[in-house]
């Protein structure tokens, strides 16, 4: 110990300072540990050049000042400037951009990022930043997915179905090729059960033909990535090339009054809502006419609300609490409940 003390004293008095842990500079924004990285672009929507749009947003690589992400920092040009408002996401470090009207069909814009756009140190984006993307010919309603036998059923799976707790389902219960259902009771279900029979068979041979069909839908599809919170969408065909989530705010189906408007959404890889998400229907959108192609699995979170038809090709899993207005049908995997209230939708 006495050697130690000896040590310390032999050093000088700023390298004594140094060595244990510094004189209070990491509290000065303009000492050694301040930040002086520019921020980048990370991500966008739509991609450069993508054909279709249905929201425009652009992700950083750290967070931003929310003060200087507004309309003068974030534009969108077509012919002329569009007018629209824009919100920053300090989760997510999203910027979005939503037009004040829709924009043109067959039309290419512009969306720039300026050097305006600042992080919470006061750096500025490195440098300006632009992409393109093209409107679709014109708004598209797909047609409807047929969903064969598979359509009575509540729930399907191909391996198993696991339930615990309250968990109650309207509609039939089925398991194929696999045969376990476990958890029911206490699980209560109105509508048959059917395992490893002719009857389930043949719903997951057409569940497999609806997925696929949804899977392979070409025509003006809508670009789209990442979360879907806060959005508020159109009828239409939506392809996301990576995994999609409904985080940081709920997202509204608007079928702008038609009643049979249908939502398609692909997707190659995960589903996922964060605990209490919501998706809501307006405009007369019905939960039997949404899709959700899934390329791998589905994740709903706890006590959030789900409307639609959910075709995993893998397995399917709602949270304690979650709701389905819809269809949770997973070809392959299981499908996991946790005291859900699971109802078939009405046509």
């Amino acid at each position: 110990m006495t050697y130690r003390t000896n040590y310390f004293k032999a050093w000088p008095l700023a390298v004594l300072l140094v060595a244990m842990g510094g004189c209070g500079d990491d509290d000065d924004p303009s000492g050694p540990g301040a930040d002086t990285v520019a921020p980048t672009i990370s991500a966008t929507n739509p991609l450069d050049g993508a054909t279709g749009v249905a929201v425009i947003t652009a992700d950083f690589s750290e967070a931003m000042s929310a003060s200087t992400i507004t309309t003068g920092t974030f534009t969108v040009t077509g012919a002329n400037p569009v007018t629209g408002s824009v919100a920053y996401d300090e989760s997510t470090h999203r910027a979005r951009f939503t037009p004040a009207s829709a924009l043109a069909p067959s039309t290419t814009y512009a969306a720039t990022i300026t050097t305006g756009a600042k992080d919470l140190a006061g750096n500025a984006l490195a440098s300006q930043y632009v992409w393109s993307f093209t409107t679709a010919a014109a708004s598209s309603n797909p047609a409807s997915v047929a969903l064969g036998g598979a359509g009575a059923f509540a729930v399907l799976a191909g391996s198993t179905v696991t339930s615990t707790g309250a968990t109650a389902l309207t509609g039939d219960l089925g398991v194929s090729p696999g045969t376990a259902v476990t958890g029911f009771p206490p699980g209560t279900l109105t509508g048959s059960k059917e395992y490893g029979n002719a009857t389930s068979a043949t719903a997951m041979a057409d569940l497999t033909t609806a997925y696929n069909d949804a899977a392979g839908r070409t025509e003006s599809p809508i670009t789209i990535a990442g979360n879907l919170g806060g959005l508020t969408l159109p009828p239409g065909l939506y392809k996301s090339t990576s995994s999609l989530s409904i985080s940081s705010g709920d997202l509204t189906l608007d079928a702008g009054g038609d009643a049979n408007a249908v939502f398609i959404f692909q997707m190659a890889s995960t589903l996922t809502t964060t605990s209490g998400r919501k998706v809501i229907l307006s405009g007369g959108a019905k939960s039997s006419n949404i899709f959700w192609q899934v390329g791998s699995s589905a994740t709903l979170g706890t006590t959030s609300v789900f409307k639609g038809t959910i075709m995993a090709d893998q397995s399917i899993t709602l949270n304690t609490g979650a709701s389905l207005d819809g269809r949770a049908l997973a070809r392959i995997g299981a499908v996991t409940l946790a005291g859900n209230a699971v109802v078939m939708p009405t046509p």
